[in-house]
């Protein structure tokens, strides 16, 4: 059994008051242990459509960091409705979780800017407003191609997109208007940064490189990036202590930044992915909310990894069949056309989509009290969530989450949290490869492996993570040593770089394939 460690507080504040809503104290999470764990692959990267009355699978590739992309088919018809109420919608699942109450306040996450560390993002209805998408350095292997630098050929990252800050026109964060699309923070900006191409291809390496940028950035003229969404995982099972993604996020916190991780869609019996296995992030799971707004029905989403004795989630939020925005023409758009809802949206299901709620609803507090530490924006979230009779204990943490409840908390009073997490703090002085477990990119056929970074230039762990806690792992446009992007703003957008077209097998980059899990979207389906 994982030894428990709690928070030191230099408060004691009542929590959850104000709002009427049932708040509990929060299962804190446990140290982690290095753990073997044996993630089911053959689950992983699943995309289906509406096809059967059983439940099936499609699966693309082995597996894949960014998720299980999928429908369970048998699902769908029928038991995601209340009455003619659509409770994938977002309108619902907002409501689900208490984000009109704290818009009807004035609050929308307005100024808070959310990194989003995914696919890319389209310019569609909902996300085209001035300012609302600000991209990074595209760092995917499509950036050299400058059609497709900065766009979600993939289709995760608009959907998160979409959850976290998408705004129809002059919706202002109403929900009056069933045809307007409002995500959780309607208000706040998304600085996007493309790590996964068409085929999901990404290396860990580049999931390094990005977080990092995203902490010397942080603070750049209108970013004023608070929140950091990950809806992404590797199976690796090195210890935290250790691992360097997990200090790279690790670093991102210290410096004021609440990194919200995806559980992992591996089920009851798996371990949480890397990097949510690191006890300071807010590592969230899947709930299943069943057709019905009330909360005594909900339970753990089946897919949602529940985690060990050392770490679980650390709450959960809405996951199964959620409509957000269509990335039109993208990959999974194309090969799922059954997943699409009328013109504009897909329904998706998966912690990715727990992530990207729970990620909103950061900056939502976030807005209302911008002295939050990320240790206090978690603690509250713990705290205020709400029990759920009917789940499992073990793997919801917490409970469901509850913003309202969260807004009561903070509303109008700096720092009533004075907690901090006392977990030992990661070196990022362990393996690269390890960090990767099972999933690796591959080349014609070679593979990625070993202490080497995307470019195949060995890995200096020491370096590279006294570097990234100094906030000098980037220099302009050069990370690790590498030019892998321009140096200054171009516009709204990062500028690009031409790579030097130097890979692992010497050759450039053409066809890349993927062999690994770890976008952690789950399914994709059709009708509620």
């Amino acid at each position: 059994m994982g030894q428990q460690r709690t928070w030191e507080s230099s408060s004691s504040a009542t929590v959850g008051q104000g709002s009427g809503r049932r708040a509990t104290a929060a299962a804190v999470s446990t140290r982690l242990t290095a753990r073997t764990a044996a993630l089911a692959l053959a689950t992983l990267l699943l995309l289906a459509g509406l096809q059967t009355s059983a439940k099936a699978y499609d699966r693309v590739g082995d597996d894949g960091s960014w998720g299980d992309w999928g429908v369970e088919q048998a699902e769908i018809d029928g038991d995601l409705t209340e009455g003619t109420r659509d409770m994938g919608s977002m309108r619902e699942v907002a409501r689900v979780v208490g984000a009109p109450d704290v818009w009807r306040h004035g609050v929308t996450g307005k100024g808070v800017g959310v990194a989003l560390i995914d696919s890319g993002v389209l310019p569609v209805e909902g996300l085209t407003g001035q300012g609302k998408v600000i991209n990074g350095p595209d760092l995917s292997f499509e950036s050299q191609a400058d059609e497709l630098r900065y766009l979600d050929t993939f289709g995760h990252g608009t959907h998160m997109a979409g959850i976290i800050a998408g705004h129809d026109g002059t919706a202002g964060g109403s929900d009056a208007d069933d045809n307007r699309f409002v995500g959780m923070a309607p208000g706040a900006h998304l600085v996007s940064l493309k790590l996964a191409s068409a085929d999901g291809a990404t290396d860990v390496s580049q999931v390094i490189a990005a977080v990092d940028w995203v902490v010397e950035h942080r603070n750049d003229p209108g970013l004023n990036i608070r929140v950091l969404n990950l809806s992404y995982g590797t199976d690796g099972t090195q210890s935290y202590l250790s691992d360097p993604l997990s200090h790279a996020i690790e670093v991102a916190w210290r410096h004021g930044i609440v990194v919200v991780v995806s559980a992992g869609n591996n089920g009851a019996d798996a371990a949480l992915n890397n990097p949510a296995l690191d006890p300071y992030a807010l590592a969230v799971g899947g709930a299943d909310l069943h057709g019905t707004r009330w909360t005594d029905d909900d339970t753990i989403a089946e897919f949602s990894s529940r985690g060990d004795g050392s770490r679980q989630p650390d709450l959960l939020a809405p996951s199964r069949s959620i409509a957000s925005l269509r990335a039109t023409g993208s990959y999974i758009d194309d090969r799922y056309p059954d997943a699409r809802v009328g013109d504009r949206l897909m329904r998706g299901s998966g912690t990715s989509q727990a992530a990207a709620v729970v990620s909103g609803a950061v900056a939502l507090l976030l807005e209302e009290q911008p002295s939050l530490t990320p240790d206090q924006v978690k603690r509250v979230l713990i705290d205020d969530a709400r029990r759920l009779p009917s789940a499992a204990a073990f793997g919801s943490g917490a409970g469901l989450l509850d913003v309202d409840a969260a807004y009561d908390t903070v509303e109008g009073r700096p720092r009533t949290r004075g907690s901090r997490q006392t977990w030992a703090i990661s070196t990022g002085l362990g393996s690269l490869e390890l960090a990767r477990g099972t999933q690796h990119v591959s080349d014609d056929g070679v593979e990625l492996t070993g202490e080497r970074d995307v470019f195949g230039r060995a890995w200096d762990a020491a370096t590279w993570a006294r570097n990234a806690e100094a906030e000098t792992a980037w220099v302009g446009g050069w990370w690790n040593g590498l030019e892998l992007s321009g140096s200054d703003w171009s516009g709204s957008s990062w500028a690009g770089k031409t790579w030097a077209g130097k890979t692992w097998a010497g050759d450039h980059w053409v066809g890349k394939t993927w062999a690994g899990n770890t976008w952690t979207g789950k399914t994709w389906a059709s009708s509620p």
